[in-house]
C-alpha cells in the first residue's frame, strides 16, 4: 500500500558527491520517520542516517560531516546528500519509511535499493 521509489545512485570518483532521493506514495496518512540504510557486499545492512517528522536527525559516525539527510513532508520525500565520498561508501542504499496509513494502521516500507559505487 506504500510504494517507495529511489533514485540518484551511480558511479562517482572518490571525493565526489551524489544525491539520493526516495519518494513515498500510496495510502499514507502521515510519516513519522524516514531513513537511509546501506549494505555492502558481504556485510550486514547498516543505518546511515535518519530523520523524524519533527526534524530530528541522526547519523552513523562514519558519515557525520559528509552526508546530510533532509525530508520534504509535503512531498513525502527524503533526500541524502553525500559529499566527500569514499570507496568504503560503496554499497546498495535503501530508504526506509515509517508512518500510518489512512486506516491508521502503522506501516514500515523499504525502497528497492540504489547502487552507489565510489572509485578510488
Amino acid at each position: 500500500q506504500v510504494r517507495l521509489v529511489e533514485s540518484g545512485g551511480g558511479l562517482v570518483q572518490a571525493g565526489g558527491s551524489l544525491r539520493l532521493s526516495c519518494a513515498a506514495s500510496g495510502n499514507i496518512f502521515n510519516i513519522n520517520a524516514m531513513g537511509w540504510y546501506r549494505q555492502a557486499p558481504g556485510k550486514q545492512r547498516e543505518s546511515v542516517a535518519g530523520t523524524t517528522s519533527g526534524g530530528n536527525t541522526v547519523y552513523a559516525d562514519s558519515v557525520k560531516g559528509r552526508f546530510t539527510i533532509s525530508g520534504d513532508n509535503a512531498k513525502n520525500t527524503v533526500y541524502l546528500q553525500m559529499n566527500s565520498l569514499k570507496p568504503e561508501d560503496t554499497a546498495v542504499y535503501y530508504c526506509n519509511v515509517e508512518g500510518r496509513l489512512r486506516t491508521l494502521s502503522r506501516f514500515v516500507s523499504w525502497g528497492q535499493g540504489t547502487q552507489v559505487t565510489v572509485s578510488s
